[in-house]
């Protein structure tokens, strides 16, 4: 990390950070004098830096806080290692870090650690996940009083509609995509292809597949860029799972498949429809689903998405090469079997994302469990359990989940509940405009 910074010297200011449990970064900007006591862990941060509300302020009855004194922990900077920050005006460098006790034990609230608590159990059975995500986000313009797509730099024009898989879309923003692909080669992102999707001012990156912590860390490290990237450009990127109420929404799909220590995809049988693993697998994923929608869809907005015909799944189904089902198994070559799980918002935190779905497949793994027949057809318009429709259900599911406090420590579920329930409340008093004041570019 040292050698980072000795080839890049023309950096003179980095940020260290982590993640909260809203997939914020928290952290500290220093002079980079500062960089080797980052680097040694000497940075502390209040333990409830990672438990702040949507619009970043104390939770209420929080045990974090007054009730333990509010104490420090500290930041010890994760494998990534410094990154570029090339959103900002000078050179800069970010330090993704994450949170450990006074102790040295990880911090039990940090939802990076979290991940790495699940990920831990595959690696007990001499397993690795190997993970990517396609990521969708709006160009909005968001001077006036109303969000709006933002104008094509080359016309000076708002498109009208959508243009599902356009060139033409994507060629109106050159600039800002030309920047973006640089930004991701020079920060370790493996930004692979890009499309035009069916909100006007849509589009999709598919980042590719590695090893899932890197997966999660390159989802926030994007998301992160984008929206600083955009600005640059004079408009805003937005990973809000409804922008606007009469578009498509924003989602973000996981792939992900589990490698045995030969390195050997166990989802692969040679053939089309995957092991009985797999099958395992997706049963996990089926059970935890409606538990785990807090995580998958954690905001007011989130629940605008999640709504019969509008690309989004509404129901617990699995099925293969088929879209409306929450669970897909793409076909193509077996080797690359995998299941791809399509309910997740664009607005989540990619670390409870991932620790949820992955914790889940690991359970219908360990439990040997048997899921339904995957479905054919339409899933919208068949008799099947429902995922839940508002907010406060899915808030219910997750607090009295057995499946939920298998995968996640007691302390991050009350925190997450506790941040959730102060954010409902804020919610309530604000209207929709006001909602989308907030979410449009802090999710």
């Amino acid at each position: 990390m040292e050698d980072w910074l000795e080839k890049h010297d023309d950096v003179r200011m980095i940020s260290a950070a982590a993640v909260d449990l809203n997939g914020q970064a928290r952290g500290k900007r220093m002079p980079v004098k500062s960089a080797p006591k980052a680097l040694a862990g000497g940075l502390r941060m209040p333990l409830s830096a990672l438990n702040l509300d949507i619009l970043g302020n104390d939770i209420e009855d929080s045990p974090l806080v007054f009730e333990s004194g509010d104490r420090d922990g500290i930041l010890r900077p994760t494998e990534r290692g410094f990154v570029p920050m090339p959103w900002l005006a000078n050179p800069a460098a970010l330090l993704p870090m994450w949170m450990f006790n006074e102790d040295g034990t990880p911090f039990a609230g940090d939802p990076r650690h979290a991940l790495d608590a699940v990920l831990s159990g595959f690696r007990a059975k001499g397993l690795v996940v190997v993970a990517a995500t396609e990521l969708e986000f709006f160009l909005i313009d968001d001077s006036g009083d109303e969000p709006r797509p933002a104008i094509s730099p080359r016309s000076g024009k708002r498109r009208k509609g959508g243009d599902i898989l356009g060139l033409r879309a994507l060629d109106a923003f050159d600039a800002f995509f030309s920047d973006l692909y640089a930004a991701c080669e020079a920060m370790d992102i493996p930004a692979d292809a890009a499309t035009s999707e069916a909100g006007t001012g849509q589009f999709e990156i598919t980042l590719g597949h590695g090893p899932a912590m890197k997966a999660a860390d390159d989802t926030w490290l994007f998301k992160m860029l984008a929206k600083g990237l955009a600005r640059k450009h004079e408009f805003a990127a937005s990973f809000m799972s409804k922008p606007y109420p009469d578009l498509a929404g924003t989602g973000l799909h996981l792939h992900f498949s589990v490698l045995d220590s030969d390195g050997r995809n166990i989802f692969d049988d040679g053939g089309p429809k995957g092991t009985e693993v797999l099958r395992h697998a997706v049963a996990g994923c089926l059970a935890a689903m409606q538990d785990s929608t807090l995580i998958l869809a954690p905001h007011s907005n989130s629940y605008d998405r999640l709504v019969p015909g509008a690309h989004a799944p509404t129901k617990v189904a699995w099925a293969y090469e088929n879209r409306t089902a929450a669970l897909r198994i793409p076909g193509g070559a077996p080797v690359a079997r995998r299941i791809e799980h399509r309910v997740a918002g664009g607005d989540i935190n990619p670390y409870l994302v991932l620790s949820s779905i992955l914790g889940a497949a690991l359970a219908g793994i360990d439990d040997k469990a048997d899921p339904p027949a995957p479905i054919t057809g339409d899933a919208y318009s068949q008799n099947l359990d429902a995922l839940p429709g508002t907010w406060s259900e899915a808030t219910s599911l997750f607090e009295n989940s057995t499946i939920m406090s298998r995968i996640f420590p007691r302390l991050l579920i009350q925190n997450l509940l506790l941040t959730k329930r102060q954010e409902q409340a804020l919610c309530a008093d604000l209207t929709p405009a006001e909602q989308t004041e907030i979410y449009l570019e802090s999710v």
